[in-house]
């Protein structure tokens, strides 16, 4: 099952035989007070250095946030859509809580987009699946609900479920509902990732439908975050993940390539070749 998700001209594919689909998670105003600021200001210039900085890393889409407090969300999301768009060809994922922002994003996207994200509440997918469905988007959905984050892959797969449902009643098909099966993380819980992990498996051998998450929730507030987010990616991979929202710092992206090829997504290894061809060639220069 393929989700299929486009720019105004250039197309990525997620699924279980393609390789693992890199989006940036850099955009994001949260944790970042010198970039928020900048943002309330109308200054948009580190969203291009953020911009180009990933997709150079590898990054195959950008996730875009735009929620900051006192900020009027959807403009200030719109304007960001539409200078990345200016400079240039990435599909986007479209990240906010607010519908208002959803509706502006989606309103000045070209192409195919994926919706960052509905949950399992009643009153969320009321309100989010007919948008994705007017605008021909895909969607994330987070395996949570009004009583929060269920403690066990069953509860969460319970979940999941019924959101692959919902978005069917409102005409959107399986494989534009990609799962986040939720990436919690372990210096607070040492079974957090075996639970993330289990939760993946069933997912894939239940809806066979494709997963994204936030990688880097697994290592935060623990030290050397990117190798520990790393050392995730290929086992959450290999249990069936297909996406993910991460850092693009260069461990996290060769940990994810040198996944592709010994799970034979990357056949022959042609891709791991070229990259280190490319690299030395750069340094020979």
């Amino acid at each position: 099952m393929d989700t299929v998700v486009r720019s105004r001209s250039k197309t990525v594919v997620i699924g279980a035989q393609q390789p693992f689909c890199v989006i940036g998670e850099r955009i994001n105003p949260t944790g970042r007070k010198k970039f928020a600021e900048e943002l309330k200001n109308g200054d948009l210039s580190t969203v291009l250095v953020d911009l180009e900085n990933q997709l150079a890393a590898g990054a195959n889409m950008v996730d875009v946030n735009a929620g900051i407090p006192l900020v009027d969300e959807p403009e200030l999301l719109a304007s960001v859509l539409t200078l990345i768009q200016e400079n240039s060809d990435v599909p986007i994922c479209i990240d906010s809580s607010v519908i208002e922002a959803l509706e502006a994003g989606l309103a000045v996207y070209d192409g195919k987009a994926l919706v960052n994200s509905v949950t399992g509440e009643d009153e969320r997918l009321e309100e989010i699946l007919p948008l994705v469905a007017r605008h021909g988007a895909a969607v994330i959905g987070l395996a949570n609900d009004e009583t929060g984050i269920p403690e066990t892959p069953q509860q969460r797969l319970e979940i999941a479920t019924k959101i692959v449902n919902a978005a069917g009643d409102h005409g959107i098909p399986p494989e534009d509902v990609v799962i986040d099966p939720l990436a919690m993380t372990v210096g607070a819980d040492t079974e957090a990732v075996t639970t993330t992990l289990e939760t993946i498996r069933l997912i894939r051998d239940e809806l066979g439908v494709n997963m994204c998450l936030g990688a880097s929730n697994v290592s935060f507030g623990l030290p050397r975050r990117h190798e520990l987010n790393a050392a995730f990616l290929p086992m959450a991979m290999a249990a069936g993940l297909t996406s993910a929202i991460m850092s693009t710092a260069q461990v996290c992206v060769d940990s994810v390539r040198g996944a592709d090829l010994l799970l034979g997504h990357d056949a022959w290894g042609a891709a791991w070749i070229a990259e280190h061809r490319a690299r030395q060639a750069a340094l020979a220069t």
